[in-house]
């Protein structure tokens, strides 16, 4: 495409972004608030996607290890559980260190444990780390079978819930975010699509003169893409504003340390372009099916 014709289709792009008047502003205002909403799930669910990820990883295996086991079988424990895959890290607790852990976990109440230093009633233990999370209670399973193993302990009970959890909010998040743009979609393409109806006739004359489809096309692409673009400019001043804003207010508020944003820079920076992108996506798409139908003389 020569670039006279491609600046010929921008400026009628343009043009027509101005001839339409309120019907634009309506399809500006469906793109404003679908991004508003896009945006924000997006950057909720990148949060807690974090935040996720971070509890999975302080999930633990605790093996402990049987009060009689020789130093042998304990070292001999250590190599078994190296052989197993997907193993991260493991690092031995000596009972000595599990006291020490016990009291200062505990606080004031922990005082009562340091009666038990010269005759320590715990156990040794091996505390595991899993590559990845989501193999924890397999290789829980796996290290319970060990000699001299005692007892293993990840939180059976809460562990794959979490993970469960953790996932099924990723996907309806992420069917959240499909269904918004699907909508944002499907706005815009009603709304340009009203406007090419009230220059069909115009159309069909240029059908009928030899314009092909794509010169008559490109401009309502462009037209689409413009308005994606400035329906994407007021959605990435309001989230930039107010993410700022909740990390003014959330940082340092919390006692936990998983509870925690993505830091402002690069993370908004980069959610500001998915929304550009994603405006200038919805635009084009819409404007793209709306201008389809038209073309058949």
């Amino acid at each position: 495409m020569r670039f006279s014709t491609l600046k010929r289709h921008f400026r009628e792009g343009a043009k027509n972004i101005f001839r339409n008047g309120w019907m634009s502003v309506a399809s500006i205002g469906a793109v404003t608030v679908t991004l508003i909403l896009v945006g924000t799930f997006v950057a909720l669910m990148l949060n807690i996607n974090e935040m996720a990820n971070k509890v999975e990883e302080d999930v633990e295996i605790k093996v402990l290890i049987e009060l009689t086991a020789e130093e042998d079988e304990i070292k001999n424990l250590n190599n078994e559980i190296e052989k197993i895959s997907g193993i991260d890290t493991i690092r031995f607790s000596s009972k000595d260190d599990e006291l020490q852990g016990l009291v200062e976990g505990m606080g004031e109440e922990g005082q009562a444990w340091e009666m038990f230093e010269q005759d320590n009633p715990l156990n040794h233990a091996y505390v595991v780390k899993a590559k990845n999370p989501q193999d924890t209670e397999k290789i829980a399973s796996q290290i319970e079978k060990f000699d001299p193993v005692y007892k293993v302990i990840y939180g059976q009970d809460v562990v794959p819930r979490l993970f469960k959890f953790n996932n099924y909010a990723r996907v309806i998040g992420l069917a959240l975010i499909v269904g918004l743009v699907l909508t944002a979609v499907f706005l815009i393409s009603n709304t340009i699509k009203l406007t090419i109806m009230a220059r069909s006739r115009e159309i069909g004359i240029m059908k009928l003169v030899g314009a092909t489809n794509g010169f008559i096309r490109w401009p309502f692409f462009v037209e689409g893409l413009l308005l994606g673009i400035l329906g994407s400019i007021l959605p990435i001043i309001v989230i930039t504003t107010a993410y700022y804003l909740a990390i003014e207010n959330i940082s340092g508020q919390t006692s936990f340390h998983f509870v925690k944003l993505l830091p402002f820079n690069p993370f908004i920076w980069q959610l500001s372009g998915i929304i550009f992108l994603v405006g200038a996506l919805i635009g084009m798409l819409g404007s793209g099916m709306s201008v389809r139908k038209f073309l058949k003389v």
